[in-house]
């Protein structure tokens, strides 16, 4: 698509004091969704663009407060507006998306990475009248936004995988304090939060020094013997690693609690999704592997057949051995 011509409009002030002037973009393509509008998401404002035959000022600004996102829908409806784009910048879109979708608009999720910017100097003013010109014409596609049922669920599955990350981040700084501490705890067992690890670090906590006493809370599945754990748990006890033990294990345990809560929500979720929509009765097929390209490659050259050339008559074998020689 060509380079559209604009015309300026004076008036729009912007926050460096300068003036902006709202562009009126000539049509260069057919309309598909006459009633197509574009905002542009921002931190402490949005702003919005509609066609120029909507309204007398089809450039506006709303605060991103809640009063103000119901306003900017407000105003939608009022345009006639039917279906809106805007760029997924950061979480910004996410409480506006909602409001939107309440009020019956068709929302587009657009991928900032798919949008091409006009030509110049970049303004919030001159994306929301992109954004509006081109879905206009049918030129954005829409991300892939599930049903608020499976977003629900989502954030709780997201939120989880946080509170995992934290609690793993904790058990890092455990096994740091018991390392500057001497204690090589880690060496001898595979997993300093399993049942033995946990029982021996609660030990430490509660006072206990002596390494013939922890050594006697193995577990019988341990892999590693007493006389192991004795040397291993043979250390300095220095009080700021132990307060930096002490304060790591008990964040641990917080953490442990938040996943256990974060369990229970996921499954009452789980329990609406089932009476929403009830689950299939076929069983689902074997995932199918995809091979990796190296294994691909190898395979493909191991199993590439050899074609054998027929032999030439005798009678052009001295031409099929010339290869400058004209063909019959």
């Amino acid at each position: 698509m060509g380079e559209a011509r604009m015309k300026s409009n004076r008036g729009a002030a912007t926050p460096q004091g300068g003036t902006t002037k709202p562009r009126a973009w000539t049509p260069l393509l057919k309309r598909i969704q006459p009633d197509a509008a574009g905002i542009d998401c921002g931190a402490t404002s949005h702003f919005a663009a509609v066609p120029a035959d909507r309204d007398p000022q089809p450039v506006r600004e709303f605060s991103t407060f809640t009063s103000g996102l119901h306003q900017l829908a407000e105003w939608l409806v009022q345009c006639g507006i039917k279906t809106v784009a805007m760029e997924s910048t950061g979480v910004y879109w996410i409480p506006l998306y909602e409001v939107l979708e309440e009020r019956g608009l068709e929302v587009v999720l657009v991928n900032p990475c798919h949008l091409h910017n006009v030509r110049g100097r970049k303004t919030d003013i001159q994306d929301c009248q992109w954004l509006q010109e081109l879905h206009s014409v049918g030129l954005l596609h829409a991300s892939f936004r599930p049903a608020d049922e499976i977003v629900v669920l989502r954030s709780y599955m997201r939120h989880r995988q946080t509170l995992v990350e934290a609690s793993a981040t904790c058990i890092n700084r455990m096994q740091k304090a018991l390392i500057q501490m001497h204690l090589k705890l880690h060496d001898v067992l595979s997993d300093i939060t399993g049942i033995t690890g946990l029982a021996i670090v609660r030990d430490i906590l509660a006072g206990v020094r002596d390494p013939n006493k922890l050594a006697a809370q193995r577990h019988g599945n341990c892999k590693a013997s007493e006389q192991q754990i004795i040397a291993a748990l043979t250390g300095h006890y220095r009080a700021e690693h132990l307060f930096a033990l002490r304060q790591n294990f008990e964040g641990f345990e917080f953490y442990l609690r938040q996943i256990a809560d974060c369990d229970h929500a996921i499954e009452a979720q789980l329990a609406n999704l089932a009476q929403i929509r009830q689950p299939p009765t076929q069983t689902l097929p074997p995932a199918k592997s995809r091979p990796s390209p190296a294994s691909t490659n190898r395979a493909w050259s191991c199993a590439r057949p050899c074609i054998a050339l027929p032999a030439a008559p005798t009678s052009a074998r001295s031409t099929a051995s010339d290869p400058m020689a004209p063909c019959n």
